[in-house]
């Protein structure tokens, strides 16, 4: 991978689950997804600031027959149009289906779509002429960050999900191009921030 962009637009890359919304584990359900806190305020600073907003999110519910495509389909729709209400849009979402141990056998694969390989974000790259060294990857696991690690892609680990001693190496400044963050609105005011210095 190298560091050349494909474009001239700015982004940020977010993670879905235990960013966006409360982490349910292989959540597809409209009834169970919950905002949370501060995010719709997060996601307009960061569209008012001008960057694309773009979904990567790993999907194995899909591979392990919990719920189908159709259903994640679904809910996305749904997520995208109560954003839309509060006036914010997304501009993409990407998502992986796949796992090596898939139950259902046409998602079984070892690809390179599934965080922490850097596939989706890529094709984001290539599809919506991003500028790597103008955008920002922002998730509750490193592995939402990995665009970062050989990229000028910045990033974010938000304090939900990771391992205690993930969390201590981030904080000390030893993942490279990744900094802390509580939450995601305190990340997109950080970025932000710096848009304006």
């Amino acid at each position: 991978m190298t560091k050349e962009s494909a474009g001239t637009n700015k982004a940020v890359f977010l993670d879905r689950d235990g960013t966006i919304n409360e982490d349910r584990h292989y959540l597809y359900r409209i009834e169970d997804f919950v905002f949370l806190p501060g995010v719709v305020e997060a996601l307009r600073l960061l569209q008012e600031a001008g960057f694309l907003l773009i979904a990567v999110t790993n999907q194995s519910g899909i591979g392990r027959g919990y719920y189908t495509e159709a259903d994640f389909q679904k809910l996305n729709a749904w997520m995208l149009e109560e954003l839309k209400r509060q006036g914010v849009t997304l501009t993409a979402t990407y998502y992986c289906p796949h796992l090596p141990a898939a139950k259902i056998s046409r998602y079984r694969k070892d690809c390179d779509c599934r965080k922490p390989r850097t596939g989706l974000f890529m094709q984001a790259v290539q599809e919506l002429r991003i500028d790597l060294a103008r955008s920002y990857a922002i998730g509750d696991k490193l592995r939402d960050c990995a665009i970062c690690w050989d990229t000028d892609c910045r990033g974010f680990l938000i304090e939900r999900n990771e391992s205690p001693d993930v969390l201590e190496n981030v904080k000390a400044g030893r993942i490279p191009h990744v900094c802390y963050a509580e939450n995601l609105l305190e990340a997109a005011k950080i970025i932000v921030g710096g848009e304006s210095v």
